[in-house]
């Protein structure tokens, strides 16, 4: 009797452990609440490293302007290297900037985790789905955190770009776009969703509204003249950024498709073929799914979008990889189920060589002497781009789907999800 008991009682308790991971890994303000404590933990870790260089760059942005000083200089006495934002971006960092003491550095941290998270909150896929896409993002977060970079924010704009033309808003989707743009030029990708639009009229009013206040608006609050003139010191910082990147003097830059070809292949390889056929690519498979009907068609769509900004960069750095990340955690937490093999082998292989491979369970001398070097971060991510676009290319439209999630899917649960 006791045996059978306790057969009886062995699976009783391992469904009861499956509820509670089901019941904690549901809650997204579980999920939310660890994404805080890793950005106030490593904010607290690196300011006693000293590691705020970025933030520092950042900050000042907005003191540099204040007092009309070129935003682009090199300014060694407060911080190593240059500023590469936008001149709206001083507006952005103002309130950090003018915290007391390190309020501004633990403030700016937590509010870039927070709108990612309420970003990927709002894809149209069951609670679960959104968390997991969280935790497969936790260590390009913790990268990012690490850096005080900004990629986890340009990330949502993106998300919140497509989340609002799959809820019929593109007059206040293009505001996203534009904000991307004029912060880290980045956010343009955000335009293929054009494609999906169906107020196309008001998406390109919008681009043009939003983006004739976002160039006037840090006039209002500094010299008309100084702002002006600093959109064309912006343009000779993105361009001398550029050639540093593209110089590959560390192996810290140009973290990319291109990066790594030339580094494998040889510096003085022509990249412009691999540019344009990625561009094609990108274009070709996008413009199939126009107006797509099913919804696993248009997130994949963001997925291509999230990965391609970051594959086809020279300005990618390992930081930059939470943008590719999340599309990759997009691509598999939106596949039909029951997922086939390919997509979890090539899974596993992007999350273990694409992100794991800095942690210490990933062989030191591979990192070393293979994956740093060669920028073969970019390799796993790049495959499952092509993985996607080949699937957006092959697969035909499916029956129509239930609306996406309205907006506040975070308050109210909605059954319209996958």
């Amino acid at each position: 009797m006791l045996s059978k008991q306790r057969k009886k009682a062995q699976p009783m308790a391992k469904q009861g452990q499956l509820s509670l991971f089901y019941k904690i890994f549901s809650n997204r303000y579980f999920i939310l609440a660890v994404w805080i404590f890793l950005a106030v933990f490593y904010t607290y870790k690196y300011i006693g490293y000293g590691s705020i260089n970025n933030y520092l760059i950042f900050k000042y942005t907005y003191f540099n302007a204040a007092m009309g000083h070129n935003l682009y200089a090199a300014y060694p006495q407060f911080y190593s290297d240059t500023n590469h934002y936008g001149p709206i971006f001083c507006l952005i960092i103002a309130p950090f900037a003018l915290l007391a003491g390190n309020l501004g550095l633990y403030f700016w941290q937590i509010c870039n985790v927070a709108f990612l998270f309420c970003a990927i909150q709002l894809l149209p896929l069951s609670t679960l789905k959104k968390n997991i896409i969280c935790i497969i993002c936790a260590q390009e977060l913790i990268i990012s955190l690490k850096e005080f970079q900004t990629n986890g924010a340009i990330a949502a704009l993106l998300i919140f770009t497509w989340v609002l033309v799959e809820n019929k808003k593109d007059f206040w989707a293009s505001l996203f776009i534009m904000l991307g743009l004029f912060v880290k030029l980045y956010g343009v990708v955000g335009v293929v969703f054009f494609l999906l639009s169906k107020q196309k009229k008001q998406f390109i009013a919008g681009l043009f509204f939003w983006g004739a206040v976002l160039f006037v608006l840090p006039m209002l609050f500094f010299s008309p003249a100084f702002v002006a003139h600093s959109y064309i010191d912006w343009y000779h910082s993105l361009m001398e950024k550029n050639a540093q990147n593209i110089s590959m003097s560390t192996q810290y830059q140009d973290i990319s498709v291109t990066g790594m070809v030339r580094r494998i292949v040889g510096h003085q390889i022509n990249i412009l073929p691999i540019l344009l056929t990625a561009v094609v690519l990108f274009a070709v498979s996008s413009l199939k799914k126009q107006m797509a009907a099913d919804l696993r068609s248009r997130l994949l769509m963001l997925a291509s979008c999230l990965l391609f900004v970051v594959l086809f960069s020279t300005s990618s750095e390992h930081p930059t990889y939470i943008i590719a990340f999340v599309g990759v955690g997009i691509w598999f937490m939106s596949a039909p189920q029951p997922v086939n093999k390919w997509q979890i082998a090539l899974f596993a292989f992007t999350l273990y060589f694409g992100s794991l491979f800095r942690t210490d369970i990933f062989p030191a001398y591979i990192k070393n002497n293979l994956i740093m070097p060669y920028a073969l971060k970019a390799l796993p991510c790049l495959m499952v781009w092509l993985t996607i676009v080949t699937e957006m290319l092959a697969k035909k439209p499916a029956a129509v789907q239930p609306e996406a999630a309205p907006l506040n899917d975070m308050i109210t649960p909605t059954p319209t999800t996958i």
